[in-house]
């Protein structure tokens, strides 16, 4: 399987590159081939731009900005995205990453007569996120209703791909876990990837 593997995160080292270090390293074990994003390391600007915006409803739809990422995204067989959550959403690059180029055309067609978007993605079959949150994983579930994976599972992936396979691994508590808890954690990942 050809997997796009999406790094969110400004720090070279922060935790998400290891989680994604090791992610590449599972999925690479397993016979994967792995192409990996880091948006900071390769400048991604996620700012939609206003000839993009302007643009939205034309058929085709431009995506010249982004066509490289695009093309890397339709030569996916699955998607993992790695990201921390910052206030209960993702970092501003990834919704960038998502406004521009899951794009129409790319991810989704407009229904002709308005109303529903029609899922185009056809060639993702796995979209996984491993994420870490600050926050207790009872605020996250309880008390904000895991916004991340709402947005995740049934926004993005049920309306721009059919029959996926989503899953999200999450470390909660990010900033109070002990350097056991990260390698048990990165383990867990491991285990999980050399499954698929």
């Amino acid at each position: 399987m050809r997997i796009l593997l999406v790094l969110a995160h400004p720090l070279a080292d922060s935790f998400a590159a290891g989680v994604a270090a090791t992610a590449k390293a599972a999925l690479e074990k397993g016979g994967h081939s792995v192409d990996l994003l880091d948006l900071y390391r390769e400048g991604f600007d996620p700012r939609l731009q206003e000839e993009e915006r302007c643009g939205y409803f034309d058929t085709p739809y431009d995506t010249t900005g982004v066509d490289d990422i695009v093309a890397r995204l339709r030569a996916a067989d699955g998607l993992i995205l790695v990201f921390p959550q910052w206030w209960f959403n993702f970092p501003a690059i990834l919704k960038g990453f998502f406004d521009r180029v899951f794009a129409p055309g790319v991810a989704f067609d407009h229904e002709q007569y308005g109303g529903r978007i029609l899922p185009r993605l056809t060639n993702i079959r796995l979209f996984w996120a491993l994420t870490t949150t600050g926050s207790p994983w009872w605020v996250v579930k309880l008390y904000m209703g895991n916004p991340v994976r709402r947005l995740l599972k049934r926004g993005i992936a049920a309306f721009c791909a059919k029959d996926v396979k989503f899953r999200m691994i999450s470390l909660h508590d990010m900033d109070r876990v002990k350097p056991a808890q990260r390698a048990a954690h990165l383990a867990k990942i491991e285990k999980a990837l050399e499954r698929i």
